[in-house]
C-alpha cells in the first residue's frame, strides 16, 4: 500500500473495536493511513502480530507495559514474538508514575528492570524500542529516569539504544535531551486542544517527531469524548504543522519518512 499517513501507537487490537474493527481498517485503507499496532501485554501483543499479518499498512510492537509489573516477562516468550516479521518494535514499555496508587522506591525499581529487559531484547533483535513514561504529578520524575536509564543502557549494551517515545508530554529540556540521545518524540490528538506541548514541538527537529493516536484513547477536538482511532492522525499531523508553522505537506511526508526509517518499514 502507497501509504500517505502512518499512525506511529495504536492498539485497534483492543476490544474497543470488537464492533467495528474492519470498517475502521477499511477506511484506513482508504484513506491510506497504516499504523504500529502495539502490545501492551503478551496476550495483545500476539493480537497485534495476528492484525499485521492480514492487514497491509499495518505493523506489530511487542511488549509488557510498566502497570504490569506484577507479571512475569518472559523474554523467551517475547523473543519468539519478536521474531515475527511483521513486528518492528519492542515495547509498550517503561516508566509510569502516574498510575500506582503507591510510589514507592521498590515500585519504580520493578519498573526500572522490567523496562531494563526490554532494553536487552530490543538490542538483541534489533529493533527500536516503544517507550512509555508517564510522570507523577505535576513533575517530570519518569522522564529524569527513563533519560539516566537509556544513558546508562548506551554505556553498557555496546551499541546505542534507539526507538520512540510515546505520547511525549516531558519538558522542553527533555525533549532536546531524548532527540540528542537518537529517539523520537511522538505527538498525540492531545495538541489539537492542548496547548501544553507547543513549546517541546517547536524544540527539536522535524526529523524527531512522530505522529501518533493511542487510538482507542484521547480522540482529537473534532471527537472529544468519543473513541479514537488511528484516522485520527491526519488531525495531529495538520496541527504540528500548525504549531512548528511549516508547510502542511512538507511536515506530512518528513513524518511518514522518520516513521519508515526508525521502524525500517517498507518504502
Amino acid at each position: 500500500m502507497d501509504l500517505r499517513y502512518i499512525d506511529a501507537h495504536c492498539h485497534v487490537q483492543f476490544d474497543a473495536y470488537e464492533a467495528d474493527r474492519d470498517a475502521v481498517l477499511d477506511e484506513m485503507r482508504r484513506q491510506r493511513v497504516g499504523a504500529i499496532v502495539v502490545g501492551v501485554d503478551y496476550p495483545t501483543s500476539v493480537a497485534a502480530i495476528e492484525l499485521a499479518r492480514t492487514h497491509e499498512g499495518l505493523y506489530a510492537s511487542v511488549g509488557l507495559h510498566p502497570n504490569h509489573t506484577s507479571e512475569v516477562f518472559d523474554t523467551a516468550a517475547y523473543r519468539a514474538l519478536a521474531a515475527d516479521a511483521t513486528v518492528v518494535a519492542i515495547g509498550e514499555c517503561g516508566l509510569d508514575y502516574f498510575r500506582p496508587e503507591t510510589l514507592s522506591d521498590s515500585v519504580k525499581e520493578a519498573q526500572k528492570q522490567l523496562l531494563r529487559a526490554h532494553i536487552a531484547l530490543s538490542v538483541e533483535a534489533d529493533k527500536p524500542l516503544i517507550i512509555h513514561a508517564r510522570p507523577s504529578k505535576g513533575t517530570y520524575d519518569a522522564y529524569d529516569d527513563l533519560i539516566a536509564e537509556l544513558k546508562e543502557a548506551n554505556a553498557t549494551q555496546g551499541r546505542s539504544v534507539r526507538g520512540d517515545i510515546h505520547f511525549f508530554v516531558g519538558s522542553v529540556e527533555q525533549a532536546r535531551e531524548l532527540a540528542m540521545l537518537g529517539f523520537t518524540l511522538s505527538f498525540t490528538a492531545v495538541v489539537t486542544f492542548a496547548r501544553d506541548y507547543d513549546a517541546a514541538m517547536r524544540a527539536v527537529p522535524l526529523s524527531s517527531i512522530l505522529a501518533e493516536t493511542d487510538a482507542p484513547y484521547v480522540a482529537p477536538v473534532s471527537r472529544r469524548g468519543k473513541r479514537n482511532d488511528p484516522l485520527a492522525v491526519i488531525e495531529v499531523v495538520a496541527k504540528i504543522a500548525e504549531v512548528r508553522g511549516e508547510d502542511p505537506e512538507t511536515v506530512r511526508a518528513a513524518l511518514l519518512g522518520n516513521t519508515v526509517r526508525l521502524f525500517r518499514l517498507p518504502e
